[in-house]
């Protein structure tokens, strides 16, 4: 059996707002939402990993404040251990790039994100998203 592919999330939040993108069309859960994140390096925390994909995807900055469960997830073209990170925009002026928007708590719920991100937004939406 192989050992699941670590992933680290950033969950950006910035007063009662969340950053989130759009997966291209021409990967693995193209078109769903999601928030910034993406594989651990080797010799690299996940936390480091959450800051760097997200400083790399939308040109924010931001800062680990606190974390989530972990959450292991199959898909059909992979196995995933997702470690998602409560964060914090280092400078909230910081104009980020396209493809990334900020949304409302209620707003995430109009979003389809991945099946394995369920849990955490039934917890940041407060239990008003159907699973």
């Amino acid at each position: 059996m192989e050992s699941p592919t670590l992933i680290a999330i950033a969950v950006v939040q910035s007063g009662d707002r969340f950053l989130i993108g759009q997966r291209s069309e021409d990967v693995a859960l193209g078109g769903y939402w999601e928030f910034p994140g993406g594989k651990v390096k080797l010799h690299e925390t996940p936390e480091e990993a959450a800051v760097r994909e997200c400083r790399e995807e939308t040109g924010l900055v931001v800062s680990v404040i606190d974390s989530y469960e972990i959450t292991n997830y199959d898909y059909d073209h992979d196995q995933l251990r997702l470690h998602f990170f409560a964060c914090e925009p280092s400078d909230p002026r910081q104009t980020i790039r396209n493809g990334f928007r900020w949304v409302t708590r209620e707003e995430l719920a109009e979003y389809r994100f991945p099946p394995a991100n369920e849990k955490l937004l039934a917890e940041l939406c407060g239990g008003n998203r159907e699973v």
